[in-house]
């Protein structure tokens, strides 16, 4: 395995999560700047490059550098969904190699949860939404309710395989004090919450929550002054396929099978070798999908890969293990949480949750409606 020690991760950190009506977007990020930056021993001074999306990135990312009081030589707002965050971390590592910066810092903030944003779009249809928008696709959940469907027509994938997804990953967040939801639930409740969209039903969905993250990158050069542990990236890709469902090229696959495949040759490891995976789950099909793309198995094998709560604690595939989008937190674009929890893994901070001897750990975030998608390999020494 390569060990190319070009840029590491050295903070991380959640801002107040769940229902945050007394805070803004700006103060979540700021939350977690501060406390990320703290936990690797930097000041706000240091950072050169501040990275950052969401809904009017280029604003916020403006907006936050005054609210912080940090003057960025690099500066990066590129937003696809929820992907982005994995996106920025191959980003700055290429800055960093480029000697453009030494010190970057990937925030995100939302609190779509309180000012109760989730599902409102614009009056406009721009390009092809004109032809899904009028006649009543829900966006997004309608989206990924195709895939689920054209999924289970082709390779005959029920929805009890889709609810070990859920039901697995509710078990991490029951080990995870900051989830957001923290009941034990069965199969059966997964299958009997009312359907959103057929055939998804409200416990294949994600949260809709508050709250903010953020991730600091540095050269090799920084992390040696660090405090922490360095979880080095070892290995970067991202692709989008496509804007709107009606023009995704394949219902039952995704910009995985590149992203992933690209991030895997850079560092320079093998599937049976990753310790921890990290999936973005918007929906349970988003994670069936992404590990068939990724190459953990075959295509129409995801739905028997999952079964038996192979990903839940104590099987033999830890994937989500701070709950997920499904049961942790989610406000909006949660790309940026797999960072973080990966990183504590690798780290072995996780207490009851830790996945033991973890040194290596996939990172994979989705955007759009399966749109976009970029994965991260960190390693640990």
């Amino acid at each position: 395995m390569r060990r190319d020690r070009l840029a590491a991760i050295v903070g991380v950190a959640e801002s107040e999560l769940g229902e945050t009506p007394h805070r803004t977007v700006l103060q979540l990020q700021a939350q977690a700047a501060k406390a990320a930056l703290a936990e690797a021993g930097l000041e706000k001074g240091d950072v050169d490059a501040l990275f950052c999306a969401g809904n009017w990135a280029w604003s916020t990312n403006l907006m936050l550098a005054e609210y912080l009081g940090i003057t960025p030589r690099y500066t990066d707002t590129t937003n696809i969904g929820g992907s982005s965050f994995e996106a920025h971390v191959g980003h700055a590592v290429a800055g960093i190699q480029a000697g453009l910066f030494d010190v970057a810092l990937i925030c995100y903030g939302s609190t779509q949860r309180s000012q109760r944003l989730r599902g409102h779009v614009p009056p406009d249809a721009p390009l092809t939404e004109q032809f899904e928008r009028p006649f009543g696709l829900p966006t997004p959940v309608g989206a990924y309710a195709l895939a689920a469907m054209r999924h289970m027509h082709e390779y005959g994938t029920t929805s009890e395989q889709l609810a070990e997804i859920a039901v697995a990953t509710r078990k991490w967040a029951t080990l995870n004090d900051k989830a957001f939801m923290r009941e034990p639930i069965t199969i059966e409740d997964v299958l009997n919450s009312r359907l959103i969209c057929e055939p998804l039903h409200l416990l294949d969905c994600c949260l809709v929550t508050d709250g903010g993250g953020a991730v600091v990158v540095v050269s090799e050069r920084v992390a040696q002054r660090c405090r922490t542990r360095p979880v080095w990236v070892l290995g970067h890709g991202e692709t989008h396929t496509h804007h709107t469902i009606a023009n995704m090229p394949d219902l039952t696959t995704t910009g995985a099978a590149v992203s992933g495949r690209r991030a895997m040759e850079m560092a320079g490891v093998r599937h049976d070798e990753i310790d921890v995976v990290e999936i973005y789950d918007s929906f349970t099909i988003t994670v069936l999908l992404t590990l068939e793309a990724l190459g953990f198995c075959k295509p129409g094998e995801g739905g028997p890969f999952v079964s038996g709560q192979r990903t839940a604690p104590g099987g033999p595939f830890p994937m989500n293990t701070n709950g997920g989008g499904l049961s942790y937190c989610h406000p909006g674009m949660y790309g940026i949480f797999l960072l973080i929890e990966a990183v504590r893994q690798l780290r072995g901070e996780c207490g009851s949750r830790q996945v033991p001897d973890a040194r290596l750990a996939l990172v994979h975030g989705t955007g759009g409606v399966l749109s976009s998608t970029a994965t991260v390999i960190l390693g640990r020494d």
